[in-house]
Order: C-alpha cells, then structure tokens, then sequence
C-alpha cells in the first residue's frame, strides 16, 4: 500500500496542488487552463490512447466483461441518484448537477494516471478501452439529465451529435483495427504520438488543479457531501462488487477500483454551464471529490491487496 501512495497517488496530488498554486501565484491564469485543457482534450489525450491502445495485445485491452460491468454499474448508479435527488434535493437546477456528479468519474485524466503509474502500458490499454466505453454513457446520461431538469427541456441534439466527434472516442476506434490485426505505426507517427502522450498527463493534471475552485460550502453542503460519497465511495464499491462477482481479478480488478474512484469529472463543468443548472455547485462537487478521493483511493486498494484480489 505505501508503494501504491508513494508512486500513484502522491504524484498525482503534487500536480494538482501544483496547478492550483501557480493560479494563486499568478504563474498561471484562467485562460492558460482553458487553452491547455483544450490542448489535452483535442490533441495529447487522444494521442495517449490511440498509442497505448494500438500497440497493446487486442485481447487483453477490450476486456468484455469488465466493459460490461462498467456499462451496467453506471445505469444502476445513474437511476439511484435521479430517485434519490427526486426526494431529497430541493432547487431543481441542482437535482441534474448532483446526479451527474455523484457517477461520473474523471476517468481521462486522473483515472488514466492511476492506471498507469499503477500497472504500466498493459493497464493503461484495459484503461483506455474501459474508458472510452463508459465514456459514451457518461456523456448521454449526462445529456438527458441536465436536460430533464432544465427549465424550458431544450432539445438535446447538439450534445448527442457531440459525442460522435469527440476526439477521445475517435482515436479509440481508430486505435482498436491496429491492436486487432497488430498493424505497426511508421516510426515518426509512433514517435510523434508517444511525445503527445508523454505530454499528457502531467498538463492534464496542472490545468486540472488550477480550475478547482473552493469556496462557501455552507448553502450546498448536503448536495456537495451526498454527491461526494455518491462519487467516491458507493459507485466504486457498486463496481467493484460486480466485478468480483462475475469473476474478475488482478489488474482488471484494480483498472475498475481506478478509473471508477477517480473524482468528478472536470467535464461536468462544463457540460452543466453550456446546458444550465448550478454551475457554481458543479465546481464545489469537482474540488471537494478531488480531494476526498486520494485518501479513499489509497484505503479502497489496500483493502483489495490486502484480501489477495489485486
């Protein structure tokens, strides 16, 4: 466990921490983390998965049934949350933020940096495939929820269509003919894309850290704890105990624990600002499951290790 805390999740914090104390230094502004995410989601990322997908053992990274596992969990998670925010939260522009925050994990950047710094290109492979999966999911419950509670339901089209060319799920198919039939990349493509995704990460994770944004809590306290236990705790063990009964174990096991405990997505930011709700809610979710999610991180896979399953 403490080889686990020292190479996975202390330099993930470092970054992070990083990224939000060059913002407060004014190293960094607002529009350097815009610009810099926009770079990792349109080039770097896409660059690390079509790379690490392409050059892995088809067999090995779409793993069927933990794909499965992932699909099913999230529809299950997905459905408790809209009932129990249907009941329990009151302001409907924060009943779709709550829903979304509490399942949809940041998978692309954190949950990829667990996997990789934990089980190298071969996890990183199960990682990406995984991901780019659940990924659609995410993006179309996300989609119809922020959508159900808006006022004046607007037509949810433009985010479908959206989805269709986002650049992670298009290098992801892309990827997946050169793992099935081991095509090989012209050595300057492979090279080129290997320096984008040795590029990845660690920008990733800077420009993550600096749009966290803490502030009073003291209004939005049950949403912010409901949906951060929602995201860091029940979703994981949801999909974990799946996993474990359908027979997965080892790396798969701890690719699922990773991506799946991995904090609020920095997307749903996003996504909720351009399609309405709380906003200012979203961003308290994605900072407070930031930081709960390290140390819960570290329990979550020393239990797993301890009980022989990883």
């Amino acid at each position: 466990m403490l080889s686990f805390i020292t190479s996975t999740l202390f330099p993930v914090l470092i970054l992070l921490l990083l990224g939000w104390y060059f913002v407060r230094i004014q190293w960094l502004d607002d529009s350097f983390a815009q610009s810099g995410s926009k770079l990792v989601f349109n080039v770097a990322l896409p660059a690390l998965l079509f790379v690490s997908i392409s050059q892995s053992d088809f067999s090995q990274a779409a793993n069927v049934p933990l794909i499965l596992v992932g699909l099913t969990g999230t529809i299950i998670m997905f459905v408790a949350l809209v009932v129990l925010a249907r009941i329990t939260v009151v302001s409907p522009n924060a009943k779709g933020v709550v829903v979304q925050g509490g399942f949809r994990a940041n998978m692309g950047i954190i949950g990829l940096a667990y996997a990789a710094n934990t089980y190298g290109q071969e996890g990183l492979a199960v990682a990406s495939v995984y991901m780019g999966c659940v990924t659609i999911l995410y993006n179309v419950l996300s989609v119809f929820i922020l959508n159900f509670y808006q006022i004046g339901f607007s037509a949810p089209t433009d985010q479908i269509k959206g989805i269709a060319k986002n650049p992670l799920i298009i290098s992801i198919i892309a990827a997946l003919p050169f793992s099935y039939f081991q095509w090989q990349l012209p050595e300057v493509l492979l090279k080129t894309g290997e320096y984008f995704a040795q590029l990845t990460l660690p920008l990733a994770l800077i420009c993550t850290g600096a749009s966290l944004q803490f502030r009073s809590f003291s209004s939005d306290w049950y949403n912010i704890v409901v949906t951060t236990i929602s995201k860091c705790i029940i979703y994981p063990t949801l999909l974990v105990t799946m996993a474990y009964w359908v027979g997965i174990r080892g790396m798969s096991l701890g690719v699922i624990l990773l991506l799946s405990i991995a904090p609020t997505a920095a997307a749903s930011y996003i996504m909720v600002r351009n399609i309405g709700g709380d906003h200012r809610l979203a961003a308290s979710i994605i900072a407070v499951s930031t930081l709960v999610s390290l140390p819960i991180t570290a329990i979550g896979f020393g239990a797993l290790s301890t009980l022989g399953l990883l």
